[in-house]
Order: C-alpha cells, then sequence, then structure tokens
C-alpha cells in the first residue's frame, strides 16, 4: 500500500451558531489542510499519483472556501461550519476527482486539527 499527501491552505471565517463561548462570534482563521490518498499500486511511471494533479484538484476546492463567510455557503446553511464539517466537505470534493482519496484533515490553529477519512468496511 502506498499513501502520498498534499496539504495547502486557505483563509476565511466563521462562526458557530448555539456555541456558548467566543467562537460563537464571527472569527476567521488560516485553515491548514493535509489530503491524503492511498493506493494498492503504481502506474508504469512509478507513480500512485502526479503530485501536481494532486494539488490541482485540491486547489479547486480551496478556491471555493478561500476568503468566505463559511456559513453563507450553502453547504452550511443548517450545518455548523466545525474543522469537522469542513474536513468532510473537502474530502466528498476531492473524491469526487480522486477516489483513492483516504483522509482530509484541517487545522483552524497550530495545535488543533480535525480529520475526517471513511471506514473501509
Amino acid at each position: 500500500m502506498y499513501e502520498i499527501a498534499i496539504e495547502d491552505t486557505f483563509d476565511a471565517a466563521h462562526c458557530l451558531r448555539d456555541y456558548d463561548g467566543a467562537c460563537s462570534r464571527l472569527h476567521g482563521h488560516t485553515y491548514h489542510v493535509r489530503v491524503a490518498f492511498r493506493f494498492e499500486s503504481l502506474d508504469d511511471s512509478g507513480l500512485a499519483l502526479d503530485f501536481r494533479q494532486a494539488k490541482t484538484v485540491l486547489k479547486s476546492v480551496l478556491d471555493y472556501l478561500d476568503h468566505q463567510y463559511i456559513n453563507d455557503l450553502p453547504e452550511f446553511s443548517s450545518q455548523n461550519p466545525t474543522a469537522e464539517a469542513i474536513a468532510k466537505l473537502i474530502f466528498d470534493r476531492v473524491k469526487n476527482d480522486v477516489h483513492q482519496t483516504y483522509s482530509v484533515s484541517v487545522w483552524e490553529t497550530p495545535t488543533s486539527c480535525a480529520t475526517y477519512f471513511e471506514d473501509d468496511d
């Protein structure tokens, strides 16, 4: 099994509804995102996935989120824009293009991250 990963960042604002704390107020983050892909084999050139292709797919997803008030996006009209929910949104969109997407981690701060992945079952 092979695993490759790419990382990137985007800037956005959000607030958490029905949350008792400072995060209920409008605030922003420079989100750090890591996407991991898993492959059982390599292609004829010895690659699991071209990093350029992976970065292009991730960039298109992050461009959708970058400099947005995330609460205003349709995906978060009734769901809180938590790091967990953002990780799942990124996972689903990247997986549409690269089916071997394994996990997505989203950091709101350098020390706090949420990861989404699906069971192999």
